[in-house]
């Protein structure tokens, strides 16, 4: 371990990579490693509260700075639906396919000049201090766009095939994982998020 190395509170090997992918060029030197201890229940009421109690875990497991996100999608004619509750829309079934079939059949009378509707994330670091306190920061970061009548694509997971982002002509899913880095809700918010980490890494 080093003086740049922070915790990504994820089982997740492919956020790991991304992450990596997406904060390398913003911290240079950061040593970004995965987390294998206990998840906590997301039981929060926002994003950002459900990143806190992650990345709160991953710091208090190791002992390291970790970073957190939670997001999700979030469609205006349903209120900020389905929000938080992305991941377990659909059901029981817990999948990507379950999750997407609802919302479209949820919108299927709604015209498409009001199928807006954006992706949203909150990337959250927590610092153990020395004293037992520990320092928080939760930044957003949010993708507009709109809900399609049907999936497009082969790439990404989620909600990506039913998202177009705004002044796009194809789905998320359609994009490359370039592409994707350069416009995402996650991009934005930890690009935001990475000043932060700079400062406390020093």
């Amino acid at each position: 371990m080093t003086a740049r190395t922070v915790v990504l509170a994820s089982h997740n090997a492919h956020k790991l990579e991304e992450l990596r992918r997406i904060l390398g060029p913003l911290i240079p030197g950061i040593e970004l490693v995965g987390y294998d201890g206990p998840e906590p229940i997301e039981n929060g009421l926002s994003f950002a509260d459900n990143a806190l109690l992650k990345a709160r875990a991953a710091a208090a497991h190791t002992g390291l700075p970790a970073i957190a996100d939670d997001s999700g999608i979030a469609v205006d004619v349903l209120g900020g639906s389905p929000g938080i509750f992305s991941a377990r829309w659909g059901g029981p079934a817990r999948s990507d396919r379950a999750n997407v079939d609802l919302l479209l059949w949820q919108l299927t009378d709604v015209a498409d000049e009001h199928r807006a509707a954006g992706f949203v994330c909150a990337a959250a670091l927590v610092v153990p201090g020395n004293d037992g306190d520990a320092h928080e920061t939760v930044k957003l970061g949010v993708w507009p766009g709109r809900v399609l009548r049907e999936p497009h694509g082969e790439h990404g997971f989620g909600y990506d095939p039913v998202f177009q982002p705004e002044g796009e002509t194809r789905s998320a899913a359609e994009l490359t994982a370039p592409e994707k880095d350069a416009l995402s809700h996650r991009t934005r918010a930890f690009s935001a998020l990475a000043p932060e980490i700079v400062e406390r890494l020093a």
